[in-house]
């Protein structure tokens, strides 16, 4: 028997839905496994405090821990980059592979790679996130040459509050996007419980919705020589060829 595929994923302290959704996504793969390291993240907002939060010597003790386990990936399942600026998940990448030797993805960066490769030009944001954060989301994508059509948030800075958004909420948020028919919705945030629903809300609204932890374990397969395409279920993205 091959050893299986370790991907390993970095998870904000106070994150409880990445975990079990991921584990769930790849669960029809018996050649794969996933694995989890913490660090500390309890907010998501603009201040000094917050910010500190993803300074990179946390999140590198985080990876050299689940290096012990010989992963064959690791990857930060969040969405920091959408507000601090996508350079520091290349730079987060950079340090990660310098420090382990293991190839590193991000959720942010992934989803990039994803908008490319389905040209899209004009996008849709479900976010959880205060103002301030949603703004600098915005402003970053538009440096990149992305059209922001519609963007409905909530307001809510605490990061474990996130998980307990209800999936009526989700799919409302979806479908107020989906009436200024952009070419893709991304959601953001990975405490959201929103990935077990976009394949339905796809069929239903008929426009591809990227979501932040898919994006991840998209990017994971891919740098391990999985193909994505076998997972089936959870939406458009794994068809995806980057």
């Amino acid at each position: 028997m091959n050893a299986p595929v370790r991907l390993g994923m970095l998870t904000p302290s106070s994150n409880t839905t990445l975990e079990p959704v991921t584990t769930s996504m790849v669960a029809a793969l018996d050649d794969v496994s996933m694995h989890y390291a913490r660090f500390r993240v309890t907010e998501i907002a603009l201040t000094e405090t917050a910010l500190a939060q993803f300074d990179d010597s946390a999140i590198l003790a985080a990876a050299e821990l689940l290096a012990d386990a010989k992963m064959d990936v690791i990857a930060w399942n969040g969405t920091s980059a959408g507000w601090l600026g996508f350079e520091a998940d290349e730079r987060l990448c950079q340090r990660i592979t310098a420090a382990t030797g293991i190839r590193a993805g991000t959720s942010m960066l992934a989803l990039n790679e994803i908008l490319a490769a389905t040209q899209v030009k004009r996008f849709g944001l479900v976010t959880p996130y205060i103002a301030p954060v949603q703004d600098r989301l915005i402003a970053n994508y538009a440096k990149l040459g992305y059209e922001c059509v519609a963007e409905p948030g909530l307001g809510i800075q605490d990061n474990f509050a996130f998980s307990q958004v209800a999936d009526e909420m989700l799919i409302a948020m979806v479908r107020a996007v989906a009436v200024h028919k952009p070419d893709a919705i991304g959601i953001i945030c990975t405490n959201l419980r929103s990935a077990p629903l976009v394949a339905t809300l796809e069929q239903e609204i008929g426009i591809p919705i990227y979501d932040t932890i898919a994006t991840a374990v998209w990017k994971s397969l891919r740098l391990a020589g999985v193909n994505p395409a076998r997972i089936s279920g959870w939406g458009k993205i794994f068809d995806v060829v980057g």
